[in-house]
This record gives C-alpha cells, structure tokens and sequence, in this order.
C-alpha cells in the first residue's frame, strides 16, 4: 500500500502558498525572464548564433532550467527554514502521528511541485515567443522539470539540514549554485570551457537537466537520457537521505 503521510505537509504548503500564488508567480518570472531577454536580445544580437541556432533560441533551454533550479532552492532553503526553524511549524507536526520522514517528503515533494509550476510558466513564455522547433517535443520538457526540480529540492533540504542561519545559504550560492549556472551550459555550450573546466562541468547536476531540455527545443531527442535521469535522481536522492539524517540529529536529539 502506497504511503501518503507526506500529504498533509504538502497540502499545508500548497494552502499557504496559495494566498500569495500570483506574486510569487511573478517573482519567480521576474528573474528568469531578465536573462532570457536581456542576454538573448542583448547578446544574442552580437552572437547571432549559437552552435548554428539563435541565441535566444540556444539560451531559453538554459534559463528553463535555471528557473526551476532557483525555485526549488529557495523553496527548501529560506522556506522550508523558516518552517523548520523560526515557525516550528516541523516540531509542530511532529507532535501529531507524523514522523520526521513524512514531513521531509512533503517538503521534497513540495518544492519539487512549485519548481515545476515556475517550469511550466517559463514553458508558456517558450511558446509564446516561438523559441521551439518541434511543439510535440516540448512537452516532455515537463518529466525533465520534474527531475531537476526533484534533484535540487533534496540538495536543498541537505544544506537546510545542516544551516545555522539564514547566512549560510549564501555559501551554497557562492560555492555551488553560481558555479552551475556559469559552467552548466546555461548562457554557453561547456564545449568553450578549457576541458577541465568542461570535465568539471559534466558532473554538476545543472548541466544534465540543461542536456536534456536543450534538445528538446532545438527538435530532436536528448543523448544518454537515462544517464541524465539517473544523475539527477541520484543528486535529489541523495540529497534527501542525508537531508533526512542530519534534520533528525538536529530535531530528535
């Protein structure tokens, strides 16, 4: 039988979310919007093409990918922290037949339905603006938004697990989200790295949700599907094991 315990705490979230669901919308639009725009316009006229496609074209992949990624950190980080935290909303439900793994998969799954509402509104701006080849293709753009979303909502509880302070987020920014979003293939192909800046880059997870969206823009199917799959499981699994671990030291102690 299928557990569903994590439900409520999802459902919580969503009703929370849900008084204020148009101004975050738009907040998580604002960002990715900027880029695609300004840089596609902007460089992209100076550019002109992109391993022989338009740059807006080259570029909407990669804040497609951007978005989700921001959407889902800052869900698990800043929110999910205050709940934790500041609210005690976590020790709240924990007082309730809920365990710690219930509440840790809501929020997993939570932020992962968020990101990918952030997705589909990047996905609507897409068609909109006619940066697609083949409109059928698009649409499995939607399990790769699933994906990254699920990857870095669980690196995200990870470092929620183990933060002090609504500081220490900026570490993970500096150090690790910054560095996927200049190497990971969001504004340039990796190919124009030094190859082990390139090398690098093949293991960051940013670079394997931007490897699988980007093809399906341009018209064709990704390479390696499943190896790119499995990574970002991987990252998002792992994420949420340790997440889990170290949230329980730091609750249940």
């Amino acid at each position: 039988m299928i557990n569903l315990n994590w439900f409520p705490v999802w459902q919580r979230n969503f009703l929370v979310w849900k008084k204020l669901a148009m101004p975050s919308l738009l907040g998580n639009l604002a960002d990715p919007m900027l880029y695609m725009l300004g840089l596609g316009y902007g460089l992209g006229g100076l550019l002109h093409q992109v391993n022989g496609v338009p740059y807006l074209h080259f570029l909407a992949a990669g804040t497609l990918c951007y978005s989700v990624m921001n959407s889902a950190t800052f869900e698990t980080l800043y929110s999910a922290f205050s709940r934790m935290h500041v609210q005690k909303t976590w020790e709240a439900i924990l007082n309730t037949p809920l365990t710690l793994r219930d509440v840790l998969v809501g929020e997993w799954l939570w932020a992962a339905s968020k990101s990918l509402l952030s997705g589909v509104a990047i996905i609507l701006v897409i068609w909109g603006l006619g940066l697609y080849t083949d409109f059928s293709l698009t649409l499995a753009l939607v399990p790769v938004i699933v994906l990254t979303g699920l990857c870095f909502s669980g690196l995200g509880l990870a470092v929620n697990a183990v933060s002090p302070n609504y500081d220490f987020f900026l570490y993970y920014f500096t150090l690790c989200i910054t560095p996927q979003v200049l190497l990971g293939g969001v504004f340039y192909p990796p190919t124009a790295l030094p190859a082990w800046l390139a090398v690098a880059a093949d293991w960051l997870p940013l670079t394997h949700a931007v490897n699988l969206a980007r093809p399906l823009l341009l018209g064709r199917w990704p390479d390696a599907v499943a190896l790119h799959a499995l990574v970002l499981l991987a990252y998002g699994l792992a994420g949420f094991l340790f997440g889990l671990r170290q949230t329980r030291r730091r609750l249940l102690r």
